[in-house]
């Protein structure tokens, strides 16, 4: 059985540099690069703690750049493909 999709097992919840989230087998070690947040769970509560903790998708890099030097907060207005505004 694949030890990422089973249900019996228990989870680790990661996190990367890129403030990205993982689902982690907790028999497994956690590779470079990741830090666990939460678990040994279920697989359920981890999924949970994903859904409740994970709300912006993007990588924490690009977040970063799209707000650039207008300080925190700030959205960076990208003018619209045809209008031009």
């Amino acid at each position: 059985m694949n030890p990422f999709e089973n249900d019996e097992q228990t989870y680790l919840v990661l996190i990367n540099g890129e403030e990205q989230y993982s689902l982690w087998p907790s028999s497994i070690a956690v590779p470079a690069g990741w830090t666990v947040v939460y678990g040994e769970e279920s697989r359920a509560a981890c999924e949970k703690y994903v859904d409740a903790h994970w709300t912006d998708l993007r990588p924490a890099s690009l977040r970063r750049m799209m707000v650039g030097d207008r300080g925190e907060g700030d959205a960076v207005r990208t003018p619209h493909p045809v209008l031009g505004r």
